[in-house]
């Protein structure tokens, strides 16, 4: 009945015992229950230890005293190394408080040698117990890094609002001095001032998205793709290997989810790091490829065509052919404490994103793992040169409410520099009593995350107050402001921070133009 309930797989068996026909009686046990098993017979330390290194055995039967050995020894020794391989006594001396005592230390059960005819259940729940234990172990490792990441996520979130207001006058202090183009030492340091800017802002939403597991759709850039993730790996990669991060094209874009494929070359790669334990060298690359349609395996959608190929590869173990065969079964893994869901969970992510996955390796010569996803057919993006499009103002008022110091400043200055009567105010209830002081403005530019006042509810006093034009609201692309206690407003415009100088200038021209003409904007810009 009980194997039917549970099958046992074959087991390899430890078995201490220094009687030659102790040990075939114990073993013939196992026989008359069909139990499918490789043994090794050992009576002594040196043996054992070898045994448990290089048999690595499901089970350990042993006798409680030998010349030399003991069976107490052996439990200790066990225990120190792993907490849940089963260890049955099988002794003719155990009396009861012997007895009670060895399951106290550790062991799972004991037999009498004179009657062992209890010896092939015991087995049997040893073993089933063992893997339920090795099961919750599991569970629990994967509880633990849930709840990293949990509070990975909750600490991202923090400190973004921090770091893209650090970053916002990195770009717009980048523009305004590339406008120096009479000095070009004055150009060149705003063009690296605002590519700082624009790549911090780059890192900074993708390790968001990663540890928040967004799960939308998005352009993903490559060179900002293999950036973050040489950001995440930094503290992973030991002293004796070698990180080449190489983008054919980093402003390639495609179609995909940043987080996903993220999540897929994270795994890739830390995998690979630990299949160099003396070291070598790991390589993240990105390339295009043109795949025909031999190239496509039976069950795959062919799709012939322009594709970007992300390659993990290493210089480490390698895998031989059986193992590749079952490489992506679930729960299938080369690695003594992996779960089997990695590359499933992978080839999940390459799949939806409508690519296919390769591998290659050799025992010895490494492991090279392919991603390919296919190139949309991208429509000609429509560049607007700034001699095509007037961003000039013309003195209209524009009221910029901005709790940070910093950022007001080089908004109002900018502003001021493209003709507008640019007006400072550095909290909601300022902006208020501007208002009341000075009239109502053409525009207003609006910080959704203020503190004490927030940039909704100071929309809605403004509201309140009889504004009704055009207002660009400022605010974090992860955390959108609760629109829902706002009236209706035909011109309002939410705009993602940070924001560039030619962003901010177009949308302010396309609001007062808009808000001038009767049009509303079509939706977030």
């Amino acid at each position: 009945m009980e194997r039917q309930q549970w099958a046992l797989p074959r087991i390899r068996v430890l078995q201490i015992e220094d009687s030659q026909l102790d040990a075939e009686l114990v073993l013939s046990e196992l026989d008359a229950d069909h139990i499918d098993y490789d043994v090794r017979l050992v009576d002594a330390e040196r043996e054992y230890l070898c045994a448990l290194d290089e048999f690595q055995p499901d089970i350990v039967l042993s006798d409680l005293s030998m010349p030399g050995f003991s069976g107490q020894r052996a439990l200790d020794i066990l225990r120190e190394r792993d907490q849940d391989l089963p260890f049955i006594f099988v002794s003719a001396t155990l009396g009861e408080e012997a007895a009670i005592e060895a399951l106290r230390n550790g062991a799972t059960d004991y037999i009498l040698k004179q009657n062992p005819a209890r010896l092939a259940s015991a087995v049997r729940r040893a073993m089933r117990e063992a893997e339920a234990q090795r099961v919750r172990r599991r569970a629990e490792t994967e509880l633990i890094r849930a709840q990293r990441f949990e509070s990975l996520a909750m600490l991202a979130g923090g400190l973004s609002h921090d770091l893209r207001n650090l970053l916002q006058p990195l770009l717009l202090a980048g523009d305004s001095l590339q406008d120096y183009q009479d000095d070009p030492r004055l150009a060149r340091l705003g063009r690296l001032v605002r590519d700082c800017g624009k790549r911090g802002l780059d890192m900074v939403q993708s390790m968001l998205s990663f540890a928040r597991g967004a799960r939308r759709a998005e352009q993903v850039r490559v060179g900002a793709l293999l950036d973050a993730l040489g950001l995440l790996l930094q503290g992973s990669v030991p002293r004796n290997v070698t990180l080449n991060l190489d983008a054919y094209d980093p402003d390639l874009s495609f179609d995909g989810n940043h987080t996903e494929l993220q999540q897929c070359l994270l795994n890739l790669s830390l995998n690979a790091i630990q299949a160099m334990p003396e070291g070598g060298t790991l390589r993240i690359s990105a390339s295009l490829a043109s795949l025909p349609e031999s190239f496509f395996q039976p069950g795959e959608e062919c799709r012939e065509g322009s594709y970007v190929c992300l390659t993990v590869s290493d210089t480490g173990t390698g895998m031989d052919d059986a193992a590749l065969q079952h490489l992506f079964e679930p729960f299938y893994t080369t690695k003594e404490s992996g779960t089997g869901l990695g590359l499933v969970s992978c080839k999940r992510i390459i799949t939806a994103h409508g690519g296919v996955m390769r591998v290659d390796s050799r025992p010895g010569e490494g492991t090279r793992f392919h991603m390919h996803i296919p190139l949309m057919q991208q429509p000609g993006d429509v560049v607007e040169e700034q001699g095509s499009v007037n961003l000039q103002g013309e003195a209209e008022r524009v009221l910029v409410v901005v709790e940070e110091a910093g950022q007001l400043s080089l908004l109002v200055d900018t502003l001021d520099s493209w003709g507008y009567q640019a007006h400072a105010s550095q909290s909601g209830t300022a902006a208020l009593q501007w208002l009341e002081a000075q009239g109502v403005p053409d525009l207003v530019v609006l910080d959704a995350d203020m503190n004490l006042f927030t940039g909704v509810r100071t929309l809605a006093a403004l509201f309140d107050h009889g504004y009704r034009g055009a207002v660009i609201l400022l605010a974090r692309p992860e955390a959108p402001p609760d629109m829902d206690e706002l009236p209706v407003m035909e011109h309002l415009y939410l705009v993602d921070k940070p924001i560039s100088t030619m962003k901010l200038l177009r949308t302010v021209r396309e609001a007062l133009e808009e808000s001038a003409s009767g049009v509303g904007p079509m939706g977030p810009v």
